[in-house]
């Protein structure tokens, strides 16, 4: 069984975001998204591990935006700050996304990929529900940073920084290698197109002396080196396989059983299958693929 990391019921929010001092990792991130996101926009996102929503405003360009996230809490937070207008809310494993092939022309998966133990698994699943040609904009942690390399080179770590395999440092928190997230891409059928690395004075002390703008700004000149030896690595990818193109479905058919892949149609308050034997409910605005037990 796949391991998952699970948020329900934390309080993610207040203790790693609002007042913790990352307001120049939020700004970065939020600036890479506007300049590398399709400008247009587009028929409809999906936002892998969206949590509260804390960047889900920065895809307004979209017609409609999907947030999908394993803790069903998050989402509740997401919806009072988002409704329903033009947003849906999943609670589901996105090992197994519940979603017709091809439903998305863009996905974004940022500050969540370091939870996932099978990388292959997980790009092999979203490759399946993304329309020919979509962009997946996908952040990582990046294992070749380097703070890792001088602890590497002091024997102050045991780990090498230079070799592909994920280092798993902590339970469930994984860093990746930039050419093994690459090949990994490749191999479930995207093209990378752009490597950012960014986030380099991610320092505390720094920080509190430096305003965020000014950093921001110094970021965004590093990341036009291209070196690759920053804490995080943002990569913009086009998926290369043609298969199915389900964008124009309506929000009431995009959704199909994820053990069995059979399409799902609304029955009240829940989603049942076409052949009867999977039912899935529509609790609080959000469409639960989980046991709210677990």
């Amino acid at each position: 069984m796949t391991r998952i990391i699970d948020y329900e019921g934390s309080t993610y929010r207040t203790d790693f975001w609002e007042g913790r001092g990352r307001e120049y990792e939020d700004r970065v991130e939020r600036d890479v998204i506007r300049r590398f996101l399709p400008a247009e926009g587009g028929k409809r996102l999906l936002e892998l591990g969206a949590a509260y929503g804390r960047i889900t405003n920065e895809y307004r360009g979209y017609q409609e935006i999907v947030l999908l996230d394993y803790s069903f809490s998050q989402l509740q937070q997401a919806r009072r700050r988002y409704g329903d207008d033009g947003y849906i809310y999943v609670a589901a494993d996105a090992y197994k996304l519940p979603f017709r092939a091809g439903t998305f022309d863009a996905a974004t998966m940022i500050r969540v990929l370091h939870h996932f133990a099978d990388v292959p698994q997980f790009f092999n699943g979203l490759e399946r529900v993304l329309a020919p040609d979509a962009t997946f904009l996908l952040e990582f942690a990046n294992k070749r940073n380097l703070k890792a390399i001088i602890r590497y080179l002091f024997s102050k770590q045991a780990w090498n920084p230079h070799t592909l395999e994920p280092v798993e440092f902590v339970e469930l928190n994984f860093d990746f290698h930039p050419e093994y997230i690459k090949q990994t891409l490749q191999e479930a059928g995207f093209k990378t197109e752009k490597r950012i690395p960014i986030e380099f004075f991610r320092i505390g002390w720094l920080k509190r002396i430096v305003p965020a703008g000014v950093l921001v700004g110094l970021d965004r000149w590093l990341q036009l080196t291209g070196l690759l030896y920053s804490p995080s690595v943002f990569t913009v990818n086009t998926l290369q396989t043609k298969g199915t193109d389900n964008t124009a479905i309506s929000r009431q058919d995009c959704f199909a059983c994820p053990v069995t892949g059979v399409d799902l149609h609304h029955d009240g308050k829940e989603l049942v299958s076409s052949d009867g034997q999977s039912r899935y409910e529509i609790r609080d605005g959000v469409y639960v693929f989980k046991s709210l037990d677990d």
